[in-house]
């Protein structure tokens, strides 16, 4: 006897009514069947897609039914199936040129999300998977509450490394004798040699007195406007 949708086991939720096509939440719901609830809860947290918010409610819902109603575990849980049905067709209409009118189709769907516990197998082949990586088993609830407290800065503080001090300095009686030496060994140092001095060319010289030497401005002569007489000479 084939198994359908309606009667296999396991827990389920169910969101009527969703404003989207089925199309569009049918994209999202093959990327999490067959999935563990934690795998799944990743895929739809990063998706790019609409829809995954509210496949992540009715996930949701389904795990809270699992552990509430059937009393298991949320880490032994999969997405043992999901669909999405058409609902009703919301009618409008966009008014158009010539009088004329075209209809909008708003689609809406029923979405259902299926949990189940994994097989005695399966759960042993995850352990043995876990353990062989070198880590300690550790629930994803067990995780998730030690970042929480991590980040809450609940988690017991290192104790503080106190950092070694320098000695201070002791004055000595060498202190004295230890200047004329230092005094003496400068003295019997060679004196460093002086780099000679570069040639300049007469070609060079006449340059820079050019560039130096900047033409005064001319002065300009101002015309003086004679008045024209007017009246009486």
């Amino acid at each position: 006897m084939a198994v359908t949708t309606d009667t296999r086991p396991g827990a389920r939720a169910q969101i009527r009514y969703a404003r989207m096509s089925a199309v569009k939440a049918r994209a999202v719901l093959d990327q999490v069947r067959g999935e563990s609830v934690g795998r799944a809860e990743e895929i739809l947290r990063f998706s790019e897609r609409g829809p995954s918010d509210v496949v992540g409610q009715c996930l949701a819902s389904a795990v809270a039914n699992a552990a509430h109603n059937e009393e298991l575990d949320p880490d032994e849980l999969y997405v043992s199936a999901c669909f999405a049905d058409e609902g009703p067709t919301l009618k409008r209409w966009r008014p158009r040129a010539r009088g004329r009118a075209t209809r909008i189709n708003k689609r809406t769907c029923h979405i259902t999300v299926v949990v189940s516990r994994w097989s005695e197998e399966e759960l042993e082949k995850q352990r043995a998977r876990q353990e062989s990586r070198g880590g300690r088993v550790r629930s994803a609830s067990e995780a998730r509450r030690r970042r929480v407290a991590r980040s809450r800065g609940e988690d017991e503080a290192e104790p503080e490394v106190e950092e070694p001090q320098p000695a201070p300095d002791e004055d000595t009686d060498g202190g004295d004798e230890a200047a004329p030496a230092d005094a003496e060994a400068a003295q019997k140092a060679p004196a460093k040699k002086k780099a000679p001095a570069k040639k300049t060319s007469k070609k060079t010289a006449k340059k820079t007195t050019k560039k130096t030497t900047k033409k005064a401005p001319k002065k300009v002569a101002k015309k003086a406007t004679k008045k024209k007489s007017t009246g009486d000479s």
